[in-house]
């Protein structure tokens, strides 16, 4: 590969301008295709397969009207009052016309609603009323059947006595008659008592059902008690909006017509904000902050390289393979559902590795020069050489990207295609973009002052001595220990999603989020969707009584304030509760509940809860990342050590390697958490508010930072390697290669650092979490466990860090790394005995 490199970066310092504008040119069709191909981002993440995928998938084909998204609208009066009539109509009136709205299924008024709850209380109440006056009234009836039987039975008794009497005395056939009209009328008499008391008892039944449903009916209303639309002072009030499509299919342009259709109709004297399920910011993709950290990023390439066209060159280079990865990536996504943190993903990793790469072969290029090299010639051994390096250092960020799509999950997939495209891009600048303004810029490059010593500039030979064994010992135990101890945090760490608190504090998203939970309690942030299936349905007459019963079994869970029916398919077979937690959507309490909601036997016998909504959502999603992890960290880990067992043909440096960034995963895991979870320091970030750490952080941490360590153990092992393959003793091997790759490995790990950490104080905390544990996790891989914990283990190693078995070492190809073959073709590569590979 190295004579490869060697062609390709010779002919490209030959052909400069033809290289410069294929790229121009290559620039140019990227962004045409996104200006013309190009979709909007959306904030959703969706995992196939989850529970509550489930639910929603068996709603959408029994109810459907409770399957679509939803979307918060809120109203709150300017002074605090409440809301005047006028407003009222005004509110009601936007309500009644955003069911227009194309993808709109319905709109709920809040006051109508209000409204509603009022009168259903009032007829309970007067139900209730009716029932007692109505009971009363069977009673005196009773009362009065009870005497009219009493009278009725007396006379019954005086005419069977006067009956027996007459008979006994022989009377005449008239007077029998006279008493057998008698008896006739008693016995209609009796017959018609009969019939009212019938109907008073009937009567009793039927006030005795209208009771039982009344009494059922004022259950559900206390049960219900805590969710509602308008706030207790009738200051605030809450839209709700439903959608036909599922939230997680949810066009952009449906929410943002939804969101025109409210603000651009202001209602005097109130302000209207919007939750995040329909107005969650899409993060800008760069800021001031990434502005600043590019910044600093050229402060430490002029110190290192000495000029300002020399710190440049890595800069353009990686803006120009920025531009080509992201707009060429953005072309898609109106083809694709991309989340909104793929292209800042993207800039991330094409600024970092794009500067970073380049630097690499500039500094290589610089070192010969100043050696005598002619300038084409020291272009060509460059890209041979370092240009190898970089390859192979792409090659294992790249692979680690691409290995996100064996998860499952489909967004996580995209972002590390994403990645991967950036940083393959960014490998192909760097091997011919870099090399064609390296041949027009020419020895320019170097400073008049290092100009002036070209041919002539002489290292003194090295007086590199190898550490002592008690340091070696001493280091590796004081960087495990520290790295350990840094890492405690992270066995508390909880995974979710963003939701409205962890918005920008001055977002209508954080607005809402605050004033639902300031005047509706935390657990209106985040109602959860249970859904009963009855597998044989239910009769109608028995249909409140399964509410109830199913109601009482969810109320009765801890942490649930209130809980309502909101919807019953045709055949009875669904049934669909909103239930309302005592705490947000990202509280431990309500995953706790959601889990136990679940895990809940069938209620009378056969009837089965499952759990939809926002919050149970994100917690299947969060489960899933959580339980992918593991897999995801055995693969990527397992093809990088195959490639590091190839670069470096050896068994234990893979090992130290691979061993060295799991601690350095999860001392940054533990950081991580200290800060966005515990809120230490928080602060100092501006972070306002703090929660779960993002459920896809840690499986894209693995990804990212196992690809960047390897880099740098690639430029700092392959130095040790090269002074031990040309015959210094291994441990003295291990100081002579560190010495000579540590200064281009600090500027680049430092590079990394600023650009990722520009990304800290992004708006977003998607954003600045994922910068916050890309910036905190190199720093720690790069100076701990590559510059301290790496070189004391090797010196403790000796020459067994390079044993490789003799049949393994005849099976596996010789890729060169340190391009020997191009130094015995120009010898001019070393001078002076000086290693320049890095």
């Amino acid at each position: 590969m190295a004579a490869l490199l060697f062609r390709l970066g010779s002919f490209a310092a030959r052909r400069a301008w033809a290289v410069i504008v294929s790229w121009v040119v290559i620039l140019g069709l990227a962004v045409t295709a996104f200006l013309t191909l190009g979709g909007t981002l959306s904030n959703s993440f969706d995992i196939p397969g989850t529970a509550s995928g489930a639910v929603t998938d068996e709603l959408a084909e029994k109810l459907p009207d409770r399957a679509g998204g939803t979307g918060t609208v809120v109203y709150q009066t300017t002074d605090g009052s409440a809301f005047t009539d006028a407003q009222k109509q005004a509110i009601s009136a936007l309500a009644a016309t955003a069911k227009d709205l194309d993808g709109v299924a319905d709109v709920n008024d809040p006051f109508a609603t209000a409204q509603q709850q009022a009168d259903q209380a009032q007829q309970l109440a007067e139900g209730q009323k009716q029932v007692t006056d109505g009971r009363a009234q069977l009673d005196a009836g009773q009362q009065q059947l009870d005497a009219g039987k009493a009278q009725l039975d007396a006379g019954q008794q005086q005419l069977t006595a006067a009956r027996a009497q007459a008979e006994a005395a022989g009377a005449p056939a008239e007077q029998l008659a006279a008493l057998d009209a008698q008896q006739q009328q008693l016995d209609a008499q009796t017959a018609a008592l009969q019939q009212q008391q019938a109907q008073l008892d009937a009567n009793r039944a039927q006030l005795d059902a209208g009771e039982k449903k009344a009494q059922l009916g004022q259950q559900l209303l206390d049960f219900s008690n805590g969710i509602g639309l308008v706030s207790a002072d009738g200051s605030t009030a809450i839209v709700n909006v439903s959608f036909i499509e599922p939230r997680l299919d949810l066009p952009e342009e449906t929410k943002q017509a939804t969101i025109a259709h409210f603000q651009d109709s202001p209602v005097d004297g109130t302000t209207v904000d919007f939750g995040t399920d329909i107005a969650q910011g899409v993060p800008e993709i760069f800021g001031v902050g990434e502005a600043v950290g590019l910044v600093f990023a050229a402060i430490v390439l002029i110190v290192m390289l000495g000029t300002i066209i020399a710190a440049a060159l890595p800069i353009v280079t990686a803006l120009v393979g920025v531009g080509v990865g992201v707009t060429a990536s953005l072309a898609f996504s109106g083809v694709v559902d991309m989340a909104s943190v793929t292209p800042v993903l993207g800039v991330m990793l094409g600024l970092a590795v794009g500067i970073d790469y380049s630097l690499f072969i500039v500094n290589r290029h610089r070192k010969q020069m100043l050696a005598g090299v002619p300038v084409r010639e020291s272009i060509g051994l460059a890209t041979g050489t370092s240009g190898t390096a970089v390859a192979f250092a792409g090659s294992t960020v790249i692979v680690a990207l691409l290995a996100l799509n064996i998860t499952g999950v489909p967004f996580l997939a995209l972002m590390g295609t994403v990645g991967a495209v950036c940083v393959a891009v960014a490998v192909l600048v760097a091997i011919t973009l870099a090399p064609a303004i390296l041949g027009l810029v020419g020895t320019r490059l170097l400073s008049k002052r290092k100009r002036a010593t070209i041919g002539h500039h002489h290292h003194k030979a090295s007086s590199v001595k190898p550490m002592s064994t008690v340091r070696a010992v001493l280091t590796a135990l004081a960087t495990v220990a520290a790295l350990l101890v840094i890492a405690i945090p992270a066995l508390s760490m909880r995974l979710g999603l963003p939701d409205g608190s962890s918005e920008p504090a001055d977002s209508t998203s954080y607005r809402a989020y605050e004033i639902v939970d300031q005047e509706f309690q935390a657990g209106a942030n985040g109602p959860l969707l249970v859904v009963a299936t009855v597998p044989d349905g239910v009769s109608d007459d028995d249909l409140l009584q399964t509410e109830v019963d199913i109601a009482q079994v969810l109320h009765d869970q801890e942490s649930v304030q209130a809980v309502a029916p909101i919807g019953t398919s045709d055949d009875n077979s669904v049934i669909a509760f909103q239930v309302k937690p005592t705490e947000g959507p990202n509280s431990a309490s309500t995953e706790k509940l959601v889990q136990d909601i679940r895990s809940l036997p069938p209620v009378d016998g056969d009837i089965t809860l499952g759990v939809a909504g926002q919050a149970a959502i994100n917690i299947d999603i969060s489960e899933a990342l959580a339980d992918v992890l593991p897999i995801y960290l055995v693969v990527v880990v397992g093809l990088s050590l195959l490639i590091m067992i190839v670069v470096f043909r050896s068994l234990l440096v893979p090992l130290i390697a691979t061993g060295g960034f799991v601690l350095s995963l999860f001392a940054t895991y533990g950081l991580i958490v200290a800060v966005f979870q515990f809120g230490w320091g928080a602060s100092l970030i501006g972070l306002h508010n703090t929660g779960p750490i993002l459920s896809f952080l840690p499986v894209i941490l693995v990804g990212i930072l196992f690809g960047l360590a390897m880099d740098y153990q690639l430029f700092l092992a392959s130095g040790m390697r090269e002074a031990y393959v040309h015959g210094s003793p291994a441990r003295l091997a291990v100081a002579q290669g560190f010495r000579a790759g540590r200064s281009v490995v600090i500027a680049a790990a430092l590079i990394m650092v600023s650009v990722f950490g520009g990304f800290i104080f992004s708006e977003s905390t998607i954003i600045r979490s994922i910068g916050f544990g890309l910036a905190f996790g190199v720093l720690l891989d790069a100076f701990v466990v590559r510059m301290l914990l790496m070189p004391a283990l090797m010196h403790l190693l000796g020459s067994a860090a390079w044993w490789l078995p003799r049949w393994l070492d005849r099976i596996i190809p010789n890729v060169d790394m340190e391009g020997a073959a191009l130094e015995r073709d120009h010898p001019g590569v070393q001078t002076g005995g000086v290693n320049l590979t890095s």
